[in-house]
């Protein structure tokens, strides 16, 4: 739903704000007011094509905000989340600016966005009717879903997805399959050198670090010895070593422990000392005697060490990863040697998937086909009432394309298997008898094409998510009871959806449960558009003015106010 539009050097516009109701809000004033202005504004921050010319004379740029609540619509709620935009609040805040030179530039909740990209991510806010500008609707891709909520058919619909999806996967399994088995005995040769060359080095695991470790020792033997060796004589085997030093010091302060016995602490902690150091010398000892200088254990280790790293590079960096490749290639070779059975059994999966597929696309087509003609004949009477009698309209189904040549396509009954089954629909209007029915994109006529897409909102009122629809030109050359009529179909979907009419005619008019008027006025001899929300009064004087004209009358007044009540009880 649309809660507010803000406008700014928009064509003759100034500065202006709305803040838009639910149910139907209608725009009324003089034709050049600048009320289609606000559809061009919405048109642009909805992904709508910026051009220099919009901005005001004057101006360096022109700019557009719309606050939208997302209401209840996954799908958009989803394909904005996807495209990583923040959804904290439950409404979503458009910006488009477009400057006089240079590139127009679009922000969704702040967030920088291509034109392109705010078309994607907009689609699905408002559904706009207007001269040459018809969105939703007006788009084949959405009339499939349409026919099948008019016909209820939400369960098979879920039921298709599910199917589809278990085709697919079995196809994709049935493809892998083929694909590794295709060169058989390229791949069994591949598999079995990667295994034999694993297992002939035989590898354990932590092996890396610890001949990292034993080749450093190599490297540096001599200095490794002749260091422990030499820590060895300082503390113990030396005339003078540290251990003999220790040793007389500790029996010394003995000797002064028998006078103060304080010092016995000191003499026990000398005494300790004395033994840890004589068994730190005796272990570099031994440590100096186990190292050897030996070329060839080091050349040994060095070249285990560079094909572990081979191995290493080819299957994941590490030896365990080496070893879980040998694991899958030893299960790959078994798949291979009895790849027919897998085979016959990926086949069979697929066969039995299209085969469930199928069956539900046959109904859902079956459902959709006599639907389509229900739903044609409802439109057409709609626009019998909207007076276009002699139109009428076909709900065409057809099969989906198959894509020749597309690897890994689903086929059934000649037409490509998608989620959404083998169909594909598209709305066709002819408006006139004797014409042939085209799509309604093609439909020349804003009036026309306006009051068809009534017409179908009208009979789909209350199915999708309830977004915004925008009408413009519904009323362009009727009057009288025609447009009483759309006045009240108007409402009708408007308690469904909120509806946004710019209208000419009192009798629509007086159905909105918001009203504003749009009026040009000079300000500092610059013309500039305004729009005011009328209250009980004003809008009794406006439809006043839309029945008799400048001349406001007692009997003008009193038909406005006929018009409102009747308006009024209708909507009651």
């Amino acid at each position: 739903m649309l809660i507010c539009l803000r406008v700014k050097n928009f064509a003759i516009i100034d500065s202006l704000e709305v803040e838009f109701g639910p149910g139907l809000n209608v725009v009324t004033g003089e034709t050049g007011a600048g009320k289609s202005i606000l559809v061009d504004a919405l048109e642009l921050v909805l992904g709508g094509r910026g051009k220099p010319e919009i901005v005001r004379t004057g101006e360096k740029a022109a700019e557009v905000e719309a606050i939208f609540e997302l209401g209840d619509d996954p799908v958009l709620r989803a394909r904005l989340e996807a495209a990583g935009i923040e959804l904290d609040e439950p409404e979503i805040v458009i910006r488009r600016v477009v400057p006089l030179t240079g590139r127009s530039r679009a922000y969704v909740n702040g967030r920088l966005a291509s034109t392109s990209e705010l078309a994607t991510l907009a689609a699905g806010l408002a559904d706009i009717s207007s001269q040459h500008e018809h969105h939703g609707l007006t788009d084949p891709g959405h009339h499939l879903d349409y026919l099948d909520a008019f016909a209820r058919l939400e369960p098979d619909r879920a039921r298709i997805v599910a199917a589809h999806d278990a085709a697919r996967e079995a196809r994709q399994a049935l493809d892998d399959l083929t694909a590794r088995v295709r060169d058989r005995g390229e791949r069994e040769d591949l598999l079995r050198f990667q295994i034999r060359e694993i297992d002939e080095l035989n590898p354990e695991p932590g092996e890396t670090d610890e001949l990292a470790q034993e080749r450093e020792r190599l490297r540096h033997a001599t200095r490794l010895a002749r260091t422990a060796g030499g820590a060895e004589a300082a503390l113990y085997a030396n005339d003078d070593a540290i251990g003999s030093v220790l040793d007389r010091v500790a029996n010394d302060v003995r000797q002064a422990a028998g006078i103060d016995s304080r010092l016995v602490g000191s003499a026990d902690r000398l005494e300790e000392a004395i033994a840890l150091v004589e068994e730190v010398a005796k272990d570099l000892g031994r440590y100096a005697r186990t190292i050897e200088v030996d070329p060839e254990r080091l050349g040994e280790v060095e070249e285990r060490l560079d094909k572990m790293k081979r191995l290493e590079r080819k299957h994941g960096g590490t030896i365990e990863l080496v070893l879980a490749h040998r694991d899958r290639a030893k299960a790959e070779l078994e798949a291979l040697d009895d790849h027919e059975r897998l085979a016959e059994a990926a086949r069979s999966k697929l066969d039995s998937a299209l085969a469930e597929a199928s069956t539900i696309a046959r109904k859902l087509r079956d459902a959709r086909t006599k639907a389509a003609k229900k739903l044609g004949k409802a439109i057409g009477e709609e626009l019998v009432s909207l007076g276009m009698g002699d139109a009428r309209i076909e709900v065409a189904l057809a099969s989906l394309a198959s894509l020749e040549g597309r690897e890994g396509e689903l086929v059934v009954d000649g037409a490509r298997l998608s989620p959404t089954g083998i169909d594909r629909a598209e709305f066709l209007i002819a408006p006139n008898r004797g014409e042939e029915a085209r799509p309604l994109r093609k439909i020349a006529s804003g009036g026309e094409l306006s009051r068809a897409m009534l017409a179908i909102k009208r009979v789909l009122a209350g199915l999708g998510p309830s977004g915004l629809y925008v009408f413009d030109e519904v009323d362009t050359g009727i009057g009288g009871a025609v447009a009483e009529v759309i006045g009240q179909k108007l409402a009708d979907v408007a308690r469904h959806h909120q509806v946004v009419c710019i209208t000419h005619l009192p009798q629509i008019a007086v159905y909105g449960s918001t009203h504003f008027h749009v009026r040009k006025q000079v300000v500092n001899d610059r013309t500039c558009s305004a729009i005011a929300r009328l209250e009980d009064e004003e809008r009794l004087t406006e439809i006043a003015r839309m029945l008799g004209g400048v001349q406001l009358t007692e009997r003008t007044k009193a038909a406005a106010h006929e018009l409102l009540s009747q308006a009024q009880s209708f909507g009651r």
